[in-house]
């Protein structure tokens, strides 16, 4: 195709060439960008970098520059990107006391939603106790920073993540107080997560500094509440649901974990926690009870591989899956369907 004669036209023709990565269309067929104007030797670019991932950013950067420095009379080309502001939903998962396996519930949930489709991301806000690098096994990942903003690190499921675990050294305690962990929180929910739809926020037990800085600031658009079967956890766990019910977070359900155990040696099943706690609880509260997760030492042995069960079609992956269908179903339900950062 002959270039135009006009230099205007040239510049629109060249920057069309730019294939846009979302649409597969020319940059300004896509609506991405406008005709570059051109001051002198200089031609200026405004391009729309919605949704695009760091590395489409660099590359159709990259494209533009070489494309108009191409254009005779062109020196310097500036680009400048705009993006609309990603409107995404947080998930939390939380629980009255620890120990009772939630972050092995947010790993796996996570997971399970990205392997329906939903492009979730996981923030680890256990400040005091970060795991999820473990469990991802992303703990040898180092987070980074653009500008004021972190950038999640990848992981081999499809789920970007941030922890504390990837931002200190391995084993530093953090002794913080409840404003700077508020803070913490902050940067990590505020990162950039790209086209992410759905954050899965780790909650730290109890219902103090971290809980309540995630309320009032990124309000959830609902919350699981895990516990194990046993009366002491129930306990605990009805007082987290109390206060995401007067902070007015709507309440996906109840998940009981570390229910009931399968010798693997002899094939009886025992209950060491007790067995229908969590489910009874529900019931009394009005909760949905969204399901139960054995103790299974499957998964003990594959979260401390960094291998989420619910990465895999294993027997210890049913519960997991099932949990995460009945999440996903409920993030299409009217109620959920308003976002919140």
């Amino acid at each position: 195709m002959q270039s135009p004669a006009d230099p205007t036209d040239r510049l629109a023709h060249a920057l069309d060439l730019v294939v846009d990565p979302a649409s597969g269309r020319g940059l300004i067929a896509a609506a991405r960008a406008a005709a570059p104007r051109m001051t002198g030797t200089t031609a200026s670019v405004i391009l729309d970098v919605t949704g695009y991932s760091d590395a489409d950013r660099t590359a159709v950067e990259d494209h533009i520059r070489a494309a108009l420095l191409a254009v005779p009379g062109v020196a310097t080309v500036r680009v400048a990107m705009t993006a609309e502001k990603k409107t995404r939903r947080i998930i939390a998962i939380g629980s009255g006391k620890g120990g009772v396996g939630k972050s092995t519930l947010s790993a796996n949930v996570a997971v399970a939603l990205a392997r329906r489709g939903v492009k979730v991301g996981l923030v680890d806000a256990d400040i005091y106790g970060p795991s999820q690098p473990q469990l991802m096994n992303a703990a040898d990942r180092k987070a980074t920073a653009l500008d004021k903003w972190l950038n999640p690190v990848p992981t081999e499921y499809g789920v970007p993540m941030l922890s504390m675990g990837q931002l200190v050294e391995p084993g530093r305690a953090i002794a913080w107080r409840g404003p700077m962990v508020g803070g913490a929180l902050g940067q990590l929910v505020d990162a950039d997560w790209g086209d992410i739809d759905v954050l899965i926020l780790d909650l730290p037990p109890g219902t103090g500094d971290v809980q309540l800085s995630m309320i009032s600031k990124h309000k959830p658009a609902g919350a699981v509440i895990v516990s194990t079967p046993q009366d002491l956890a129930l306990i605990d766990a009805t007082r987290a649901i109390d206060l995401f019910r007067q902070a007015s977070v709507p309440l996906i359900g109840l998940v009981e974990n570390m229910s009931g155990y399968i010798c693997p040696h002899c094939g009886e099943g025992s209950d060491p926690f007790g067995r229908g706690g969590a489910e009874a609880a529900a019931a009394s509260l009005a909760l949905p009870f969204l399901g139960r997760v054995p103790l299974d030492i499957a998964i003990r042995t594959a979260s401390d591989a960094g291998t989420p069960p619910a990465a895999g079609d294993g027997p210890e992956a049913a519960a997991f899956l099932a949990i995460a269908d009945r999440i996903a179903d409920w993030l299409t339900q009217p109620a959920a369907l308003a976002p919140t950062i």
